[in-house]
């Protein structure tokens, strides 16, 4: 079912409690894996879902990747110790365009080893790369541990495509893959899954499930 794949999504820096209490009660009602918001909100959402299945999943070092390491593994810290069940950090960027896998890998298992058994998924920006370079860092991303790579923060130059998908899945140590920004209905989604897609993050949820109208970009 379409819905235990999705990541309910609100991480516009304007939201308010308001909106992720509205965010959990959608989340609640149709079941989606998980809710994913910025850091400050993780503990209202925990509160919120309070005996539903919906886990807590929030963005670490987003949208830009450009913290230090240690800032990131701080926030992952303190993500966790705030109820959260997942983690979505974002890459360094500007290493993966020098070709600098090697402090992509950096990162990613400094991370793991905070998250241990929870979910870590990387997000890698794809709309920046070619496609040797989403093959090469999604390469390095699972080889350094990552359970998932996510293709967008929503808030890069562009989204998910089936093409960027296919790519991160394909690489011979592939777990599993988010595909992220723009997928905004249920044929959207569609498209992600059989690309080899098995988590949607996209805050376009209640449409995806319902048929109803879309009304957000991410």
């Amino acid at each position: 079912m379409v819905a235990s794949m999705i990541d309910h999504t609100y991480l516009k820096p304007e939201g308010t409690p308001s909106d992720i209490q509205t965010l959990t009660k959608e989340a609640r009602a149709h079941q989606f894996k998980s809710v994913c918001i910025q850091p400050h909100f993780v503990a209202l959402a925990k509160a919120e879902l309070e005996g539903s299945s919906v886990e807590v999943c929030t963005v670490i070092g987003f949208p830009l990747g450009a913290n230090t390491l240690e800032t990131k593994v701080f926030e992952a810290k303190n993500a966790l110790a705030n109820g959260a069940d997942e983690i979505d950090m974002v890459a360094p960027l500007g290493a993966i365009k020098a070709g600098d896998f090697d402090r992509l890998k950096s990162e990613v298992k400094a991370l793991k080893d905070v998250t241990g058994d929870k979910i870590l998924k990387v997000i890698l920006e794809t709309a920046m790369w070619d496609d040797e370079t989403i093959y090469k860092a999604s390469e390095a991303a699972f080889s350094a541990g990552a359970d998932f790579v996510k293709t967008s923060t929503g808030f890069g130059s562009g989204g998910a495509t089936t093409e960027a998908v296919k790519i991160m899945k394909s690489v011979p140590n592939a777990k599993a893959v988010k595909a992220s920004g723009g997928v905004r209905n249920a044929a959207d989604a569609q498209a992600m899954i059989e690309a080899g897609a098995t988590r949607i993050g996209t805050s376009n949820g209640v449409a995806i499930v319902t048929g109803a109208l879309a009304h957000n970009s991410y």
